[in-house]
């Protein structure tokens, strides 16, 4: 049996994945560990296979910036899979304001504690939520290390890759504000799927991960 890690995304940890069902399987959830000054998504990526053993025909699993890492992760070592969910995998599906920030980096003079601290302002873009889920979004922001979260905003603006990994599986929604469909290509598409659609399109995912998984 092939051992399954999960990454979460920005602002977020594992606790995302709390309604997939993974249970017949070996999981492993990845905790975001704190960067290098220097590092970019691809020397963070090597940090989190050396801090987690992760071993050749592992399947990774990642959601937002947690599938850019895993692409990451699936061009250092040969990975059974690697699958995206609500998540970009080449520098050609970014948004056009990914171009606009790097441009005008306006991020970088915003303190990080901020970005842990503004749910509300940024809860819009990722969807409607029910009561119990919008309480875990802000609680994993609050607890989100300022550090890594103004780390990571640079790191994916500067991120430029242009390599797809064998064996990659793309779940997107197509009500996705943050990645649009549109931009994203060989995707399996959720309807009516939201950039958190992990959480309230649970079911569909689990479908798809379950036929992919058996592939």
């Amino acid at each position: 049996m092939s051992k399954i890690y999960l990454i979460a995304g920005l602002g977020a940890d594992t606790r995302v994945y709390n309604n997939i069902d993974l249970h017949e399987h070996d999981v492993t959830p990845v905790d975001w560990i704190e960067p290098n000054e220097g590092d970019t998504l691809g020397t963070y990526a090597q940090s989190i296979i050396h801090q987690y053993n992760i071993s050749n025909n592992s399947i990774i699993i990642g959601n937002s910036l947690g599938g850019m890492i895993a692409v990451e992760i699936a061009k250092l070592i040969p990975v059974k899979k690697v699958i995206l969910i609500s998540s970009i995998k080449t520098i050609n599906e970014a948004p056009w304001y990914f171009s606009l920030f790097r441009a005008l980096p306006v991020y970088k003079l915003i303190p990080g504690k901020w970005f842990t601290s503004l749910g509300f302002l940024i809860k819009p873009l990722f969807g409607h939520m029910s009561e119990e889920d919008a309480w875990l979004f802000s609680d994993m922001l609050k607890n989100t290390s300022p550090v890594f979260v103004k780390w990571a905003m640079g790191a994916v603006l500067h991120w430029k890759n242009e390599t797809i990994p064998p064996n990659l599986y793309h779940i997107t929604g197509n009500k996705d504000l943050i990645f649009s469909y549109k931009r994203i290509h060989d995707a399996s598409i959720v309807a009516d799927g939201t950039h958190i659609m992990i959480f309230d399109k649970a079911k569909e995912i689990n479908k798809l991960l379950k036929h992919i998984l058996k592939k």
